[in-house]
């Protein structure tokens, strides 16, 4: 099964709220969610990043809210729709943003050498989980606990006030274990390529 099959699956499946169908056409027929890169030069750097980086995301985040400890020490208890919402859709804000370019670097002989590579153009500068929940709630209404997950999910890697963070995952530990789920995915699976 391809990355695509597998999120088209995940999606029709888990995610049935009113709207949903409208926004899946939308990424599959509007943006380039399918083939964008998750970023300019580190994970996920390459055509399709997005949708690989969003697909482990959704792996991580389900694996940590299954252990026993998060769910009866911790309470955490959600929904399979509001974790394939939450992972599957926390980076949209990166659709429509990359556009391909190329770069000059020395091979291993020395020797210039033009290579490909992917440039950040973003004509809805919204910031990044704040555009994401923006873009989403334009088709499919969000839980407050999605919608606070998906704004911080890059956790205290972001420029947010520390505070805020702190008391988005204080107030909503959805937003904690996406941030948990983001970086593993980011740092472990995908790594730097």
């Amino acid at each position: 099964m391809t990355n695509l099959e597998r999120f088209q699956e995940l999606y029709k499946t888990l995610i049935k709220r009113e709207g949903a169908d409208r926004f899946y056409d939308y990424l599959m027929s509007t943006s380039d969610f399918a083939t964008a890169p998750a970023s300019t030069r580190f994970h996920g750097a390459y055509e399709g990043g997005l949708l690989e980086h969003s697909l482990n995301v959704y792996d991580c985040l389900a694996d940590y809210l299954s252990r026993t400890r998060v769910k009866d020490v911790y309470g955490m208890e959600y929904s399979p729709e509001s974790i394939a919402i939450a992972s599957l859709l926390h980076d949209v804000c990166k659709t429509n943003c990359y556009k391909k370019g190329s770069r000059n670097v020395k091979d291993e002989n020395g020797v210039w050498k033009s290579v490909p590579t992917y440039e950040f153009d973003d004509k809805l500068p919204y910031g990044h989980g704040e555009k994401s929940v923006y873009i989403i709630s334009g088709y499919m209404k969000l839980t407050r606990e999605e919608a606070f997950a998906i704004r911080y999910h890059m956790g205290f890697s972001s420029t947010d006030d520390a505070r805020n963070v702190s008391a988005a995952f204080e107030m909503f530990p959805l937003a904690f274990a996406l941030s948990v789920a983001d970086s593993e995915a980011t740092f472990f699976v995908e790594g730097k390529k």
